[in-house]
C-alpha cells in the first residue's frame, strides 16, 4: 500500500456560504466594530454639553452615530456576502460614482463649502463626501487594472505601460480632491498608490521618481496658489504652534493639553475639562482621539492604537493569503488607507503631523467615512474567505502505522 502523503488545502472553499457562517476574520471585524462602539462614546462625550451643536438634546449625535454604526454593519454585510468576482466586475462603477460625486461638488447648488473645503454633496438634508467613496473606487480600479493587464497578458511582470495606464486613472480623483482643496484626502490617496504600486512589483525606482514629482506638484499648487493660505498657515504651525497659538496652531495646542491632561487613567467619560468646555475644535470628528487620551487617560487611548493597529495587521494577513492579484492588491491597498489615515489622524492630536482633517476610522463621527470604510471591511471578509490558507500535509494510514 502507498505511503506517498496526500496534501490537502486546510480549508474547503467557504463561497457558497455566507460570511458569518464560517471562515471569517472574527479579528479584523471585531476590532473594526469595536472602534464603532468607543466612537459611539468618544462622539456622545464630545457633545452632549455642545447645545450649539444638539439643539440642546444631549443625545442627538449619540443617535446619529448609531444610525450610522448600523448602517454601516448592513453595507459590510452585503459586501461581505457579495462574490468577490462580482466585485471585481463592479470596480470600474464604484470608480466612476466616485469621480462623478467629485465633479459635482463644483456645480453651484450641490456642493457645498465645509471649514474651507468645497468636498461636500447636499441631497435634500443630507450630506455626502465622495472623496471617502473615491479611496475605495481608487483601491478597487487599481488592483483591477494591474490584474487584467498582467493576468490576461499572462505575464508576471508589471510594465511601465501598465503603470501610466494605473497611474492616470489615479490621478482624475487625485487632481479633482486637490482642487477642492482637501490636502488630507490626498496625501491618504498617495499612501494608498505607492502602497499598491510597491505591492504590484513596480521597481524602486518608479516610486522614487513619483515622491519627487509629487513634492514638486505641491510647490507648483502653493505658487500659483492652489492651496488655500489658511492650510499653509496649518503646516506652518505644525512645525511650530507657538508662532500662531490663538491662529493656525490653536488646534494643535488645545489637543495637546487635553490629551496630557489624561494622564494614565483619564479624568472620566463626560468629565474631560477641555472636551467639556469646547475647547478643542471639531473634536467629535478631526480630533475625536482628543476625547479618549482626556476621558480614558493613556489606557484607553492606547486601546483605540492597538485596534487600530489590529485592522491594519488583519489586511496585511489577508493580503499576504491572497492567492489572486487583485485580492492582494486590494487588501493592501486597504490597509494603506487605514494604517496611514489613523497615523495621520492621531499624530496631528499629537503634534507630530499637520492638521489637515482627516476622520479617524470607525472613530469619528460622520456617515460617508463609516459607510466607505465598512465596505472596505466587508471586501477584505469575501477576500478572506476565498483565500485557501496554508496546505496541511495528511499521511495515509499505513505511514501513521508504520
Amino acid at each position: 500500500m502507498s505511503t506517498r502523503p496526500t496534501i490537502r488545502p486546510a480549508r474547503p472553499p467557504a463561497a457558497a456560504h455566507w460570511p458569518w457562517q464560517r471562515d471569517v476574520d472574527w479579528l479584523l471585524v471585531g476590532s473594526a466594530l469595536a472602534l464603532g462602539l468607543i466612537g459611539m462614546l468618544l462622539v456622545w462625550s464630545a457633545t452632549a454639553s455642545r447645545d450649539d451643536l444638539t439643539g440642546g438634546d444631549p443625545t442627538a449625535y449619540l443617535v446619529k452615530q448609531g444610525t450610522n454604526v448600523l448602517l454601516a454593519l448592513g453595507l459590510g454585510a452585503v459586501m461581505a456576502a457579495t462574490d468577490r468576482r462580482w466585485i471585481r466586475l463592479w470596480a470600474p462603477v464604484v470608480y466612476g460614482a466616485a469621480v462623478l460625486g467629485l465633479v459635482l461638488v463644483f456645480v453651484p447648488g450641490v456642493g457645498a463649502v465645509v471649514n474651507g473645503s468645497r468636498s461636500w454633496l447636499q441631497v435634500g438634508g443630507l450630506s455626502f463626501q465622495p472623496a471617502e467613496l473615491a479611496k475605495l473606487g481608487v483601491v478597487l480600479v487599481m488592483a483591477l487594472l494591474f490584474a487584467e493587464r498582467t493576468e490576461g497578458a499572462m505575464r508576471r511582470t508589471v510594465r511601465s505601460s501598465d503603470i501610466l495606464l494605473v497611474l492616470s486613472c489615479a490621478a482624475v480623483p487625485a487632481v479633482l480632491i486637490l482642487a477642492q482643496p482637501d490636502l488630507g484626502t490626498l496625501m491618504v490617496m498617495v499612501a494608498i498608490v505607492l502602497g499598491v504600486l510597491a505591492v504590484a512589483g513596480v521597481r524602486l525606482s518608479w516610486l522614487a521618481g513619483l515622491v519627487a514629482v509629487g513634492i514638486a506638484a505641491i510647490v507648483a499648487a502653493v505658487a500659483v496658489g492652489l492651496i488655500e493660505e489658511y492650510q499653509i498657515l496649518r503646516f506652518e504651525a505644525f512645525t511650530n504652534p507657538e508662532l500662531d497659538p490663538r491662529g493656525a496652531g490653536y488646534n494643535t495646542v488645545q489637543a495637546r493639553i487635553a490629551i496630557g491632561n489624561g494622564g494614565v487613567w483619564g479624568q472620566g467619560l463626560f468629565d474631560g475639562t477641555q472636551t467639556q468646555a469646547g475647547f478643542v475644535p471639531e473634536q467629535h470628528t478631526d480630533f475625536v482621539f482628543t476625547v479618549a487620551g482626556e476621558e480614558l487617560g493613556l489606557l484607553g487611548a492606547g486601546l483605540v492604537v492597538v485596534l487600530l493597529g489590529v485592522l491594519v495587521w488583519r489586511c496585511l494577513r489577508i493580503a499576504q493569503r491572497a492567492d489572486d492579484l487583485f485580492d492582494r492588491l486590494a487588501a493592501a491597498g486597504i490597509a494603506c488607507w487605514f494604517g496611514f489615515q489613523a497615523f495621520q489622524n492621531v499624530g496631528m492630536s499629537l503634534g507630530i503631523m499637520p492638521v489637515t482633517g482627516v476622520p479617524l476610522p470607525f472613530v469619528s463621527y460622520g456617515g460617508t467615512a463609516m459607510f466607505a470604510s465598512a465596505m472596505a471591511v466587508g471586501l477584505l471578509v469575501a477576500i478572506g474567505r476565498r483565500s485557501p490558507g496554508p496546505a496541511v500535509v495528511v499521511r495515509s494510514r499505513s505511514a501513521r502505522s508504520r
